[in-house]
């Protein structure tokens, strides 16, 4: 059975008790035809017809707003808005599209005037394609209000009780399980990994489909403001109930949410449960877990990237570094970025020359200062634990390790498939999100767009890597030795081979990843939204370098 990762830190959740179809990014038909678009203008800079593969530079449209921000956002940035019109907006969606996207020449290029809003209109600006596996080419397209975004770039703190869910089944009879909890919140050391949840301040979550009912168990389990004191019934992994009262606050995501040195024969493997490489406290988190691997005198490592999907690819690139080293990495490209043909040798984003992404072996000042010395373990190979929720900006850190030899042995289930990325865009108050460019790494490999995943696999399609295909073991803590990836990854690195018990356990557990929400029974369907960090590949540097 597939599942789904739902409830991080600032996600937003309905429960509806009427039947509803949640559809991705609605509109607009494939392969489009090599469309080059130019609307004409009239007073005021607005658009007054439209010619269809004519196209004015975006920049013509750029920031006029139909409705116009005044102040300055989070990060003290004063808003660019200027007073223009809906029209001006999906014209910039139009043209930016048309100079950035990766796959532009496959957009059908459309009447922006023809009705709809902004998020309707570029939902359509993408390719319908499919890859070999029959998934969509770009399942990757979408956008959110830029508030949401610049919060969670920063790390601002959102009511929560700390508990990530898992998803077996999204309808009647619900099945939703804890995966972690974060450090310091409310639910650390009360909340078990792999508890499951029964009720909620009362109200039956596995098979209440009454409106009252779903209303209370959105309202308990996604709680509006810290201070909300909810009531859960739990059962353990040994079957046990345990009931527990959480109380929200205001909880900021950790990126290494454990760090441990075990102790394998007579050697030292280090573990890092590592969740995102996003926001800005990620780098300083992830310099400091390896400076303790790196006292600790660690000969392996197991990265923990199961439940990461993605976010700053220059900390990928930090990471990788301190990981491999500078003998192997010095005067090498952690990724070259492959842009529309139309771009040249140039960036169609920045309007700067192309330059590779280099290892980065300094801080860069988004939480560790500037040029600051990273430490480093000078690794040959690292075990790297994954299951489809590992996308993006770890699946960068595997291709990219791989391109300057260091042996990337994959334990757990097949990645999510993404060797591509975008820069994040505002246009007022909306923050874009559409591929723009593919990551290859130093040899110039970065065919991995169905995913890579363990050579030992039944998988038809991933690009094939040493290591065992094993199951999230949601009976054991994360990290402990005996847990089902790592226990399989120790076991590898005495063999050289897979363990049995691994195979048998990935038959057996159905508590693992998921491309989206499962309905496996009847009635509503708790639905989650695209979440960012699922599948960021985010290309942003302190200072907008």
């Amino acid at each position: 059975m597939m599942t789904q990762s739902l409830a991080k830190i600032a996600r937003i959740l309905v429960l509806t008790a009427a039947t509803a179809a949640l559809s991705a990014c609605g509109g607009g038909g494939g392969g489009g035809g090599g469309s080059t678009s130019t609307p004409s203008t009239g007073g005021g800079g607005s658009v007054t017809g439209w010619v269809s593969g004519v196209f004015q530079a975006a920049s013509t449209f750029k920031d006029k707003c139909e409705t116009v921000r005044t102040g300055l956002d989070i990060e003290g940035n004063r808003f660019p808005d200027k007073t223009g019109t809906a029209l001006d907006e999906k014209n910039w969606l139009r043209s930016w599209t048309r100079e950035t996207y990766l796959w532009n020449t496959e957009v059908t290029d459309t009447d922006p005037a023809n009705g709809g809003t902004r998020t309707q209109y570029f939902a359509g600006l993408k390719t319908f394609a499919k890859t070999a596996s029959g998934k969509d080419k770009d399942e990757f397209h979408f956008s959110e209000a830029t508030a949401d975004y610049l919060a969670r770039r920063n790390a601002t703190a959102t009511a929560s009780y700390g508990m990530e869910l898992v998803a077996n089944s999204t309808t009647t009879p619900r099945d939703f399980r804890v995966l972690y909890t974060e450090p310091g919140s409310p639910a650390a050391g009360v909340v078990p990994r792999g508890a499951r949840l029964l009720k909620v301040n009362g109200y039956d979550l596995v098979n209440d489909n009454t409106q009252t009912g779903v209303n209370a168990l959105n309202a308990g389990l996604f709680p509006a403001s810290a201070g909300i004191s909810t009531n859960f019934e739990l059962r353990l992994v040994d079957g046990t109930t345990r009931t527990v009262t959480l109380t929200s606050a205001n909880v900021s995501p950790k990126a290494v949410n454990k760090s441990s040195v075990l102790t394998d024969g007579s050697a030292k493997v280090g573990y890092i449960l590592f969740n995102t490489f996003s926001p800005y406290s990620s780098e300083t988190e992830i310099v400091s877990a390896v400076r303790d691997m790196q006292t600790a005198g660690v000969n392996d490592l197991i990265l923990d990237l199961r439940y990461n999907g993605g976010g700053l690819l220059a900390v990928a690139s930090q990471l990788s570094y301190m990981i491999a080293g500078n003998t192997r990495t010095n005067n090498r490209t952690f990724e070259s970025l492959k842009f529309n043909a139309a771009a040249g040798a140039n960036n169609p984003v920045t309007g700067q020359p192309n330059n590779p992404v280099p290892f980065y072996k300094e801080g860069l000042g988004f939480s560790v200062a500037s040029g600051t010395s990273l430490p480093s373990l000078n690794l040959s190979r690292v075990f790297i634990l994954s299951t489809a929720d590992t996308c993006s900006a770890s699946e960068a850190v595997i291709n990219g390790l791989r391109g300057v030899g260091v042996e990337v042995i994959l334990i757990g289930g097949k990645t999510c498939g993404k060797p591509y990325g975008f820069y994040p865009q505002d246009n007022c108050g909306e923050t874009y999100y559409t591929v723009q460019f593919q990551g290859v790494n130093d040899l110039g490999f970065g065919d991995y767009a169905d995913g890579f995943v363990p050579n030992n696999t039944t998988a038809t399609s991933g690009v094939k890597l040493p290591g065992c295909v094993a199951s999230d073991d949601l009976t054991r803590d994360l990290g402990a030795a005996a847990e089902g990836l790592v226990s399989t990854a120790l076991s590898y690195r005495r063999t050289a081979s897979c363990p049995a018990t691994a195979i048998s356990f990935a038959a057996a557990d159905t508590a693992v990843q998921s491309a989206g929400p499962v309905s496996s029974g009847t009635g509503p369907a708790i639905v989650p939204p695209k979440w960012i960090m699922d599948v960021n590949r985010d290309m942003t540097l302190p200072g907008g370098r």
